[in-house]
């Protein structure tokens, strides 16, 4: 389904064209859907905030996204915003984007579990957190006109059970490198799942360290 809102729609270049194709063929429906949903949640947002943004850099942002989840982009030994991260640099170096807005799609995908920061940053960086937050966290819900949400969601379904569907989804991308997620938000997918978890602490690691006081 082709969906345009507000004129917003899915860039159509042969490098998002790819790109769908290849978040496609890596990931499973509930994060593709989930991936291009945020797309929408973000070109909204820079609607709403008034930003001009370049919309093929934030597509690839949106949909690349979270493939550091997926068997064929984990590194098993880094985080898996790096690992998406690193995934979409590769692709857009593919296609010869220039390498400053290489990085601002590396860093959006990197930032967009830390909160507090990206929003002052790059419309790239800063919506691609937003379209996040919005469609798991439901950060700014209301913000969005009930017409339009239902919209996003009819072209790119929700799960029946989507919050535990990918509350699970994230577990099964990290459960098997821990360590990773020291200091973000992803301690909290596996203290949930495994009780018996046990979180790196910062002051213990100060307190630890080979420094005599």
């Amino acid at each position: 389904m082709t969906l345009n809102i507000n004129g917003i729609r899915i860039p159509d270049s042969l490098m998002t064209r790819q790109a769908t194709e290849l978040v496609r063929d890596c990931e499973s429906d509930l994060l593709f859907h989930h991936s291009s949903r945020v797309y929408y949640w973000a070109a909204l947002a820079g609607q709403q905030r008034k930003l001009q943004v370049d919309h093929e850099l934030l597509y690839i942002g949106c949909m690349f996204h979270d493939m550091g989840l997926t068997a064929h982009h984990c590194s098993c030994d880094k985080r898996f915003e790096v690992d998406g991260a690193n995934a979409a640099r590769d692709f857009l170096q593919q296609h010869h984007i220039a390498q400053a807005d290489i990085t601002k799609v590396w860093t959006a995908i990197a930032l967009h579990t830390t909160p507090g920061i990206p929003e002052f940053m790059d419309p790239v960086i800063a919506l691609v957190t937003a379209g996040v937050e919005m469609d798991v966290l439901g950060i700014n819900y209301d913000g969005y006109d009930a017409d339009k949400r239902d919209a996003v969601v009819a072209a790119h379904p929700r799960s029946p059970q989507f919050k535990e569907d990918i509350i699970n989804t994230f577990y099964q991308g990290i459960k098997d490198r821990p360590q990773t997620t020291f200091g973000n938000v992803k301690a909290d997918v596996i203290a949930d799942k495994e009780p018996t978890f046990v979180r790196g602490n910062f002051c213990s690691i100060i307190r630890g360290s080979q420094w005599p006081a």
